[in-house]
């Protein structure tokens, strides 16, 4: 029973099919993992036990009698809490919402519902989604499974915590500028960051609507295939057969090699050796269009994410950790012309990136070019915080900025990832080379 808690959902979904796991006996053994846990309280927000337990009982049933909805039918898995649940308090980290009860889920969350996952409960997050690093004072920061000194990344922190720590099969999060990849690569897991527009944001606490995606966080690709076609309501895509050989990848000098750690330079350097000896090409590229985009991001996130919150933020900025706070009103700096003069330059700059990579199945990087900073230094030292969260999310930021789809796999150096990322609306395509990349890593 205890493996039952490092299994990939995809092979207690097969065990629940064989008759070898009974759903009602699975969900028991995450919720008691959950309660005798001693950083429960930095991980989980709320449990849904009774929840739990009535969808684990219909699962059990459906498999007694055959009528499975999905592999993954009885499965328990946790959620971050910006994703509406009908009757459970949804916070999105923040004292701004405490208290807020929506009446409905959302509909990512019915979805997957319908397709019989088992909800255990909402998990902690960075306040409104809006930072990288995963320290909220707010609420509570989760633990890093390789320092539980350090923080875990943000901002789906609690998501990857659950699940690094044998608290949930997966977890699903969101995704505005790294917020599922950085804390799936410092916690050793597989996180996807989807296609802007894939997946509805339907009942999802927002932080920028033009950027904000949703993914799952999980231990291997075809967890985080099967999650997102759940999601969906669709079907995943068959990753048998999937090959490195012949596949040709670019690596972005410009810029996203720049001031990478030794850590994580060497491991990405190891990752890159593994992928050719399995029959990748792999060239080195430089696009401008990178740091153009980069350059022009500050009147994008900051101006719309202030934009939607500002009334609430000013009604009651003392509520606010005083780091997001700041981040939220730099969207003040910035007038009208300037949001549509960047909106106008970034769509100039994906242009180019995309002709630039065209010929290649998926661009290659560090996912991030730190590893998991200590949370006494972030919080004693205000500018070592806002280095860090920068530089953290620089990657992933790219593929957020460009609106591309990206995935990244455990290198096997703790909290070090591989990101792979590629054009848009080619999700299933990222995630067939990820299962092949995931081979040729393990």
């Amino acid at each position: 029973m205890q493996d039952w808690l490092t299994m990939t959902a995809a092979d207690l979904g097969r065990g629940i099919g064989a008759g070898e796991i009974d759903p009602v006996a699975l969900c028991d053994a995450y919720l008691h993992a959950i309660e005798a846990h001693p950083l429960r309280d930095r991980i989980y927000a709320r449990v849904t036990a009774d929840r739990a337990r009535s969808e684990a009982s219909a699962a059990s049933a459906r498999a007694t009698s055959g009528q499975r909805l999905s592999l993954l039918d009885g499965v328990p898995i946790s959620w971050k809490d910006l994703f509406d649940t009908a009757g459970t308090v949804t916070e999105a980290g923040t004292k701004l919402l405490e208290g807020r009860v929506p009446d409905r889920d959302a509909v990512v969350l019915e979805n997957a519902t319908a397709a019989g996952l088992v909800c255990l409960g909402k998990v902690h997050m960075s306040e409104l989604a809006f930072s990288g690093l995963g320290h909220n004072p707010s609420t509570a920061t989760p633990p890093c499974v390789n320092d539980v000194d350090a923080v875990p990344g943000g901002s789906s922190s609690g998501s990857a915590a659950s699940v690094a720590y044998g608290l949930a099969a997966a977890s699903i999060g969101s995704d505005t500028g790294g917020s599922v990849r950085i804390p799936a690569a410092w916690n050793d897991l597989v996180g996807l960051k989807t296609t802007h527009g894939r997946l509805t944001l339907e009942g999802v606490v927002p932080l920028a609507l033009k950027f904000d995606t949703i993914g799952p966080l999980c231990r291997s690709v075809e967890d985080a295939a099967l999650l997102t076609a759940a999601l969906e309501g669709s079907k995943a895509p068959d990753l048998r057969g999937a090959s490195l050989k012949g596949r040709r990848f670019a690596i972005l000098e410009t810029v996203m090699m720049d001031g990478v750690r030794d850590a994580p330079e060497a491991a990405f350097a190891l990752a890159v050796k593994r992928l050719e000896a399995a029959g990748a090409i792999i060239e080195t590229i430089e696009v401008p269009a990178v740091q153009h985009a980069l350059d022009i991001s500050g009147p994008l996130i900051t101006s719309e994410a202030y934009g939607l919150w500002r009334d609430v933020i000013e009604a009651a900025p003392e509520k606010m950790y005083a780091e997001i706070l700041r981040r939220f009103r730099l969207g003040a700096e910035h007038s009208g012309p300037d949001y549509v003069s960047a909106w106008a330059k970034l769509d100039a700059a994906r242009a180019e990136y995309d002709q630039a990579a065209a010929g290649y199945d998926a661009i290659l990087a560090p996912t991030a070019p730190v590893l998991p900073p200590n949370l006494a230094r972030l919080i004693a030292e205000p500018e070592y915080y806002v280095t860090e969260n920068l530089l953290a999310l620089r990657n992933t930021r790219i593929g957020n900025l460009l609106g591309l789809c990206a995935l990244t796999l455990p290198t096997g150096t703790p909290s070090c990832g591989l990101m792979l990322m590629g054009p848009p609306d080619f999700d299933n395509a990222i995630l067939r080379l990820g299962a092949a990349a995931e081979a040729a890593l393990a």
